[in-house]
């Protein structure tokens, strides 16, 4: 088997440039691809348009490429934990693509399936529907949606083996398989990163055909987006 391993973060993500279309993985602030994060944090990209759930909180993930100014758009779903993002966006510095969590996932999983345009009831009669075509099926409309793709997908699973087969863990499954799937190129960050046909075939969620590169990350926080507690 091809051998995708790369050492570090900074060698995986060494190729991409100003302008580029990316797709991080996660859910809130869980499975996001932290190290490739970083790495990005130390080239100077500009014009970057970033795919992703949610847009990361003021200190950490894509919150910090946002504090940059390394984003021109975010297309997403979730944004309501980031005041740098509120700011941008009111501003006028950031241009906003947000997008029902349920057609996120089906565009993104659409662009890996090689399906260009599919048909959605989300968004019916609200502002998702402007200027888009519309259809009747069995008396219901629905809205056209297009597919999303990326010229580089960052996601991070939780086990990995050499030749890019990923296992994700609890809410980190939530868009990193699609978005793997999704991307021209695809650089993985793995908790653990075993020889290649350690992992059971029967628990791997993502082959390693659509991963070009692979490492293990290293410093992962345990963060919580929002804690609520008693007074």
């Amino acid at each position: 088997m091809i051998n995708k391993t790369v050492s570090n973060a900074d060698e995986a993500v060494k190729d991409i440039t100003s302008n580029t279309v990316l797709m991080l993985g996660g859910f809130g602030l869980c499975g996001i691809p932290e190290n490739c994060i970083k790495a990005l944090l130390k080239k100077p990209l500009t014009g970057l348009t970033c795919i992703s759930n949610n847009a990361g909180v003021d200190d950490f993930g894509i919150g910090l490429m946002l504090k940059q100014r390394m984003v021109k758009k975010m297309i997403s779903s979730y944004v309501g934990e980031n005041a740098e993002f509120e700011r941008q966006l009111l501003s006028g510095e950031l241009e906003v693509e947000l997008i029902p969590q349920g057609t996120l996932a089906e565009r993104t999983r659409a662009g890996g399936a090689g399906i260009p345009a599919f048909f959605t009831p989300a968004g019916v009669g609200t502002e998702v529907a402007e200027g888009k075509e519309m259809r009747e099926f069995d008396g219901k409309l629905y809205i056209l949606e297009r597919w999303l793709k990326a010229d580089f997908s960052l996601v991070k699973a939780w086990k990995g083996d050499t030749a890019g087969n990923l296992i994700f863990k609890g809410t980190a499954r939530n868009f990193n398989p699609m978005m793997a799937a999704a991307g021209t190129v695809t650089i993985a960050e793995v908790e653990e990163l075993v020889p290649a046909g350690e992992l059971d075939p029967n628990q791997i969620h993502t082959p390693g055909i659509y991963v070009q590169r692979i490492f293990q990350g290293t410093a992962y926080e345990k963060r919580i987006e929002k804690r609520t507690v008693k007074s």
